[in-house]
């Protein structure tokens, strides 16, 4: 790639973040390599630690920003939808189903690397994935509560449809048959068959 010039330090430092995540996701995180990473911006090695502090430091970057605005988003989605619970619960579904479709890589890597992580980094990734965890079962709880859904274990419905509604990112093609509302659509009504009153 070639050098970015007259780029500020911001544009410079989105450049870094979007080619880590490139090679990140292609080779992992223990692969990628540094010298690698300043080539693909068009910058030096040394260059590098003017936008980061260390490789762990990148990782962890990358991961916090994507847990921010995973909850941050989420939360405006659910804002907007109101306050029935099953309007809400509908909400929830079709943003993580979207946002999982447009920020694949960053999904991969929070799943996958989460383990080269040093243990005060993973802690706090994973006291944030708790959080968007427990925005799901409160909202099932409501539901339930309110008569709209038969649950056996709320955390465990939560946890069965995160990973059903996750696993779009993975075989996910913008080229497939189904455009994203109607992939929306179709996986509301998968994630909800098993749990609304007859």
């Amino acid at each position: 790639m070639a050098r970015i010039t007259g780029s500020s330090g911001e544009r410079t430092a989105a450049a870094i973040r979007q080619a880590a995540l490139r090679l990140i996701h292609e080779q992992g995180f223990a692969a990628m390599n540094l010298r690698e990473l300043a080539a693909a911006v068009g910058i030096s090695p040394a260059s590098l630690y003017n936008h980061m502090t260390t490789k762990q430091g990148l990782l962890f970057d990358l991961m916090l920003e994507h847990m921010t605005a995973l909850l941050e988003q989420t939360d405006a989605a659910l804002a907007a939808a109101g306050p029935e619970p099953m309007a809400r619960l509908k909400a929830f579904i079709g943003h993580h189903v979207l946002y999982h479709l447009e920020r694949k890589r960053e999904v991969y890597i929070a799943n996958f690397e989460l383990r080269a992580l040093d243990p005060s980094n993973a802690a706090r990734i994973i006291g944030m994935r708790h959080e968007y965890e427990a925005r799901l079962t409160g909202l099932l709880e409501e539901a339930a509560a309110a008569g709209l859904l038969r649950l056996g274990d709320a955390r465990i419905t939560a946890f069965a449809m995160l990973a059903m509604l996750t696993g779009i990112c993975t075989w996910y093609r913008p080229d497939g048959r189904l455009s994203p509302p109607e992939l929306v659509a179709l996986h509301t009504r998968l994630a909800l068959e098993g749990v609304l009153r007859d």
